[in-house]
């Protein structure tokens, strides 16, 4: 027995020894080193788009990457943007760098504190002489995947698109990189071309990948060359044929023999079949009907007697748009015509003194698009053409 207790005591040393060793060496084990994101920061300048990426050790930054873009005037639409390298000392974040476009000294002093799965941030920015206060509690960071995930990819341009069914006829969109945009946008004076004002913005995604997509409307016969030429300029990385007017549940297909004028558009047949028609589904008639020639589409006017309050005898005027392409890049053996909504106004066109008139319909709410009678069916019966079905996504 005796011998049996002087065993036991004999192991203790040992066994606390062991766990000494295994307490000392989790001590020791240095956190991984991985690399984290914030997305968004609220609770930052006003309105700014923030990413902040940061590599850290479990939750100790050891360096951070702060990217803010802006407007530098309130409320501009015009965009501005600041990368700072951050230096990590304890909880401080700090660093100075400038703006990309005006190049404005910028300073960033922040504090980072963990609060349980989320962070809170607190310090200040220095923009030329104006100090934004921060103060921006419960973000949550993102792995590189999570944070990938959250990045938009531009598939906005089809360069060499099927067909006609998922990009617009009329519709171009070319990506150039910022630093050449003014010398091709000068470019596309001489073109006829409508350039989109939208797409002039540069916004916060164009300043952090350098490149603007710049959208055209152009008369789909001259789309092709148009995409061609624009690839030849300097900068430009893609272009191709996106998003427009064609709303496919207004879109028919149609034989183009018969339709044709030397290898072109008889646009003079089509205008008369497209007006002759609406004249019967609208029970109106034509005031007017001219082609664009920048942006290939028909442009329509008719005039009925309006139904609101007869006894002052208004007119109703009607503007329908209509366009008409292969309905393929490099030409077709068929046609696709696609009829817009109608648009209408209420004027008086009696004899002096007229009734002065404003069309106050609340902005608010959505308004439903104006009969057209059946105009698009009664086409299509015209033309011996097909309709989309949108479920089968199939011409029927």
């Amino acid at each position: 027995m005796r011998a049996f207790l002087f065993s036991l005591l004999a192991l203790l040393p040992a066994t606390d020894l062991a766990f000494a060793q295994a307490k000392s060496g989790t001590k020791s084990a240095v956190p991984a080193t991985e690399t984290r994101y914030f997305a968004t920061l609220d609770g930052f300048i006003e309105g700014a788009d923030v990413i902040l990426k940061e590599t850290r050790q479990g939750k100790t930054a050891t360096s951070a990457v702060l990217d803010v873009c802006f407007s530098p005037a309130k409320d501009s639409a015009r965009k501005d943007r600041f990368v700072v390298n951050l230096t990590a000392s304890g909880q401080a974040l700090t660093g100075t760098s400038q703006t990309l476009g005006s190049k404005t000294p910028v300073s960033v002093s922040l504090q980072q504190k963990p609060n349980g799965e989320t962070f809170d941030f607190k310090g200040v920015i220095g923009i030329g002489t104006a100090t934004y206060e921060i103060n921006s509690t419960d973000n949550s960071d993102l792995s590189d995947k999570e944070f990938e995930e959250t990045q938009s990819v531009d598939e906005s341009i089809a360069q060499t698109p099927k067909d006609f069914t998922a990009v617009s006829p009329e519709a171009v969109g070319i990506r150039v990189a910022l630093e050449a945009a003014a010398d091709f946008l000068k470019t596309l004076k001489t073109e006829n071309v409508e350039v989109s004002l939208s797409s002039l913005n540069v916004g916060c995604d164009a300043l952090r990948a350098g490149k603007l997509v710049i959208n055209l409307t152009v008369d789909p016969e001259r789309a092709a060359s148009v995409i061609a030429k624009a690839k030849t300029f300097p900068g430009v990385t893609a272009a191709g044929w996106t998003n427009g007017v064609v709303d496919m549940d207004r879109a028919i297909l149609f034989p183009a023999a018969g339709w044709r004028d030397g290898g072109k558009l008889d646009r003079a047949k089509i205008a008369a079949t497209l007006t002759g028609t609406l004249t019967q589904t609208l029970e109106a008639k034509l005031a007017s009907a001219s082609w664009d020639e920048a942006t290939g589409k028909l442009k329509m006017t008719f005039k009925r007697p309006s139904e609101t309050f007869p006894a002052l005898q208004l007119t109703e005027v009607i503007n329908v748009e209509a366009l008409v392409s292969a309905d393929k890049p490099g030409g077709s053996d068929k046609l696709m015509l696609w009829l817009g909504n109608p648009a209408a106004t209420t004027i008086d066109e009696n004899a002096p003194p007229r009734l002065g008139l404003n069309d106050d319909a609340s902005g608010e709410e959505e308004i439903e698009p104006r009969s057209d009678g059946g105009a698009v069916a009664a086409l299509a019966k015209e033309l011996k053409g097909q309709r989309w079905d949108s479920e089968s996504a199939t011409w029927q």
